[in-house]
């Protein structure tokens, strides 16, 4: 009998793998998804602890989801089973249980693939189950192969966990130390993606530049060997990864964006503040010349690139001059896209205990400030682009009839007629139009394009 199953997904992409992975992992065991948690008999809450008050607004969900299986229930319908995954589980664990003792599954992001188990478990035991450890086999070595359809654009997670240790992140306790999975792995994983229609392929990890897997020849593989041994595989049109740390640019990788011609010319860089004095009490591990000298290096072997970063305001101790310091690299360096939010203080990491906290009213003008400059060089960068033919990865259906979206080798969403081509193609496209958000373009068969990827 089938059984259904909603998993709803917060933050960041590793997570949207994740997720994916829950339900291919249940899917023998006679699960399959459905679109709304009204209809499931098992809910999943894959959660993320960056943001303010993560646990909080989970919280108020499973509040929301707990009256709806009373709705069932009074109906006299089998009640749904909840579960909580990812890094709010982990950081809450047994806590998370006292607090909302109708739960029936709290499990970390390490110990996802044990479901099955957990939930014949809970059958049995008629008892919440807890499995929030870091167990010493990888999770990996127990998920279902992949199979069956994939997106174009495939995620495939390489490396997970975080030694860095900055004072204002989680992730070193919700995800563990760092960690990568062995090449044969990663490839046999991507050729199943490749197999069921992927053509690009986004590799995953909370610091993926760190990678250092088990080769097939005994020897500890860089990513940049992982990614020249990935573009050879048949049927990949692009490669990307994230998230990067700066500390992990090595001479090889930066290398390998003017080597590989399938590597797209567009990376997130996290470099968080502009000011040497805020990345030392983050303890991001370098200055802002750093920062700077690494984008050189990668232009100068791809000209083309394109970066995007993460920014924190507000950090604890942060004066006018250091945002001003932001802000001068943000001039300097250009970015195509970036993400900018008020510092918050995550319960537990050494910041939230630092002198200096920043008023919350003095944030918010600095945050302005910040995202008018981003969206201002975002604009531009997108604005640059009309006119130009550049290559358009096909992904999927438009807004419209008839309409087919892609991407360029920078991101961008661009829009167009989608008669005589199928999602997949990799097409030349004349960028017509620049809206806020998305591209507009037109394809002629038999046109060329600039640029690679």
């Amino acid at each position: 009998m089938n059984k259904r199953l909603f998993i709803r997904t917060y933050g960041c992409q590793m997570n949207v793998y994740d997720s994916d992975r829950m339900a291919e992992s249940l899917a023998p065991h006679g699960w399959r998804r459905v679109q709304s948690p009204e209809e499931a008999d098992l809910v999943v809450l894959n959660t993320c602890h960056i943001r303010e008050k993560a646990a909080e607004k989970v919280y108020s969900e499973l509040g929301r989801l707990r009256r709806l299986r009373a709705e069932r229930v009074a109906r006299g319908e089998p009640p749904m089973l909840l579960a909580v995954a990812g890094c709010v589980a982990q950081a809450e664990g047994e806590a998370m249980l006292e607090r909302a003792p109708y739960i029936d599954l709290v499990v970390g992001p390490q110990a996802y693939h044990r479901l099955p188990e957990l939930l014949a478990r809970r059958a049995r035991e008629k008892g919440a189950a807890l499995a929030t450890d870091f167990p010493v086999e990888s999770k990996f070595d127990h998920l279902p192969e992949r199979s069956g359809p994939s997106p174009v654009s495939a995620y495939l997670t390489v490396q997970e966990g975080c030694d860095k240790f900055c004072t204002f992140c989680v992730v070193p306790y919700t995800r563990g130390a760092e960690a990568s999975r062995t090449v044969a792995a990663i490839l046999a994983e991507a050729r199943s993606l490749l197999a069921g229609g992927a053509r690009e392929l986004v590799l995953l990890g909370q610091n993926v530049n760190a990678y250092h897997g088990e080769g097939p020849d005994g020897r500890t593989w860089s990513l940049a060997r992982l990614l020249e041994a990935l573009a050879e595989l048949e049927g990949v049109l692009r490669l990307r990864y994230t998230t990067s740390h700066p500390k992990d640019m090595t001479a090889d990788l930066i290398e390998a964006h003017g080597r590989i011609p399938s590597l797209a010319p567009y990376l997130h860089l996290p470099v968080q503040a502009g000011s040497d004095s805020v990345l030392e009490a983050m303890n991001r591990g370098y200055t802002a010349a750093d920062y700077r000298r690494i984008v050189e290096r990668l232009r100068a072997v791809r000209p083309d690139l394109a970066l995007s970063s993460d920014f924190i305001v507000g950090f604890p101790g942060e004066r006018e001059a250091d945002f001003e310091a932001t802000l001068d690299l943000v001039r300097q360096v250009g970015f195509a896209q970036a993400y900018a939010f008020k510092f918050s203080a995550r319960p537990g990491t050494p910041a939230a205990a630092m002198r200096g906290q920043v008023k919350d009213a003095v944030k918010a003008e600095r945050l302005a400030r910040l995202q008018a400059l981003l969206a201002e060089q975002a604009r531009a960068f997108n604005e640059a682009l009309v006119g130009r033919t550049v290559p358009v990865l096909i992904d999927g259906p438009g807004r419209h009839p008839g309409q087919l979206v892609g991407r360029t080798p920078w991101q961008q969403p661009v829009h167009l007629d989608g008669a005589g081509l199928s999602v997949g193609d990799l097409v030349p496209v004349t960028i017509t139009r620049c809206h806020a958000h998305s591209l507009a373009g037109r394809w002629e068969a038999g046109a060329t394009g600039e640029g690679r990827a």
